[in-house]
């Protein structure tokens, strides 16, 4: 039910009308390009905590991406900390202070965060994403998971243990397994 009731908000989200507005601003929900020098320090970083090689060569593949060529209204951060459950079903959403216009598959992030393999097909399918969107969201995730590693390690290690997971199931995805593995924007 969390997946359906996730996928009913990013639909809900992205039927507001963006008012001629558009994305304005650097950070998430632009250009990944724009994300190189924050993720250079974040790969700095986490020397010795993740396998930063593999996942260098990953960012080069997310980050030669092309633009989504849309915007829609998004919430902007669609982290666990961000929404409410209440057994099995979303029941609340915080911090909608980002909701503006920016890439469509910014809020995807939040299917990497929390959901499965059959329950992240599941919010691919019904939304419905193309191969574009669906890798954007990824590299979305991914470049948040990357600071949260390393960041929020002492701090706050439950954030932290968030970034690995969702990183763990970015490279464990099949579609993301293999170096230069035919992305959207390659083919």
């Amino acid at each position: 039910m969390f997946a359906y009731d996730l996928t009913g908000l990013v639909h809900s989200l992205r039927a507001a009308a963006t008012k001629g507005r558009n994305f304005a601003g650097p950070g998430r929900g632009g250009d990944l390009k724009d994300s190189d020098e924050w993720m250079e320090l974040c790969f700095r970083e986490s020397a010795g905590l993740l396998p930063v090689d593999r996942l260098r060569i990953l960012w080069m593949e997310f980050r030669s991406l092309p633009p989504s060529g849309r915007e829609v209204m998004t919430h902007g951060d669609l982290t666990p900390s961000n929404l409410l459950g209440e057994g099995d079903r979303l029941v609340g959403v915080l911090d909608g202070g980002g909701f503006a216009p920016a890439d469509p598959s910014l809020d995807l992030v939040a299917a990497w965060h929390l959901l499965d393999d059959e329950r992240r097909a599941l919010v691919r399918s019904e939304l419905p994403c193309d191969d574009l969107e669906w890798w954007r969201g990824a590299a979305w995730a991914f470049q948040q998971a990357m600071g949260l590693v390393w960041y929020y390690r002492e701090s706050n290690p439950g954030m932290s243990t968030l970034g690995q997971t969702t990183l763990a199931r970015i490279v464990n995805d099949p579609e993301f397994s293999a170096p230069t593995s035919g992305s959207p924007g390659a083919r």
